[in-house]
């Protein structure tokens, strides 16, 4: 029972830190204040539930159709945003994951609406299910890797350091001879795409999704697994995932109500993201942190 428990524990966490990496590309390494993070995560999984509920689409196929048309909505939320900057971004941004979560509660015909979408497939390849939540946890951990390893490779090249010129500052980027709108736009679109592939295997995992699971307030989390593990670092991706989701848990085998585990939970979150802002106002591996214009 404790080793499902875990394993189970270790898949939702490695999820979260495919969107954590995923989000600190555009937040942590381009500066790009994303706050509706959360709806790429949920295009992706509505995407590939779609597709293998109504069509039986594989999994796999499913997967890359949720990365392109999470990536292409990026794209597409990128062409009247990303000339807006700092706190305007943000509200943009938070716009667009509102109407994201109000499109698929309404829009019954398509995504069943508040009821949410059941019998998802688990995935499969040469004819091998991941029924089993070992075997899917060690898929999981595959793609963690697979993410980690391009998101650290794209970063420290040439491109990765484009997008931390752009961060520090964008008019010295501009001057530079650098198109900042179309590195920007990459940037948010490979952010947007690995967030798709995130909710392709949350949705194929759970095999059940609902407009609920993809509400703002996933995107605070993600945000607050930035804040804690580091801007600008992938590792404090990897470490903001593990610390705000193994942290609460110990409160699972306390002798309490339900609601005073889920009260005591926010807790918890906001004093450690006080206590790290106090003490590590980059995070505890981050290189960089958002400053107001007076502090610069």
């Amino acid at each position: 029972m404790i080793e499902a428990y875990l394993m189970h524990l270790l898949v939702l966490i490695g999820i979260y830190m495919i969107l954590a990496m995923s989000l600190n590309l555009a937040m942590g390494f381009t500066g790009l204040l994303n706050i509706g993070h959360v709806a790429f995560y949920g295009i992706g999984a509505y995407t590939s539930a779609l597709l293998a509920v109504n069509f039986g689409v594989p999994f796999w196929l499913g997967l890359i159709a949720g990365a392109l048309v999470a990536a292409l909505f990026g794209l597409l939320l990128a062409i009247p945003t990303l000339k807006l900057k700092g706190d305007y971004l943000a509200l943009a941004t938070l716009g667009f994951a509102i109407i994201f979560e109000a499109v698929m509660r309404n829009w019954v015909s398509l995504t069943n609406g508040s009821l949410g979408l059941p019998g998802i497939p688990k995935p499969a390849i040469f004819g091998f299910t991941f029924s089993s939540t070992f075997s899917y946890m060690i898929l999981v951990i595959i793609f963690v890797a697979l993410t980690y390893l391009f998101i650290r490779h794209i970063t420290q090249t040439p491109f990765g350091r484009v997008l931390k010129a752009i961060r520090e500052d964008e008019l010295v980027a501009k001057s530079l001879g650098k198109d900042t709108v179309k590195f920007k736009m990459i940037s948010l679109a490979i952010s947007a795409a690995f967030a798709g592939i995130a909710g392709s295997l949350y949705a194929h995992y759970v095999t059940f999704i609902a407009p609920s699971t993809f509400s703002v307030m996933e995107s605070i989390l993600i945000i607050s697994m930035l804040i804690v593990g580091g801007l600008g670092s992938v590792e404090g991706s990897i470490l903001g995932a593990l610390v705000l989701l193994l942290l609460p848990e110990p409160l699972r085998f306390l002798p309490l109500p339900i609601y005073a585990i889920g009260a005591l939970r926010q807790i918890i979150y906001a004093l450690l993201l006080t206590l790290i802002l106090i003490l590590r106002p980059s995070g505890l591996l981050g290189e960089f942190r958002f400053r107001r214009k007076q502090d610069a």
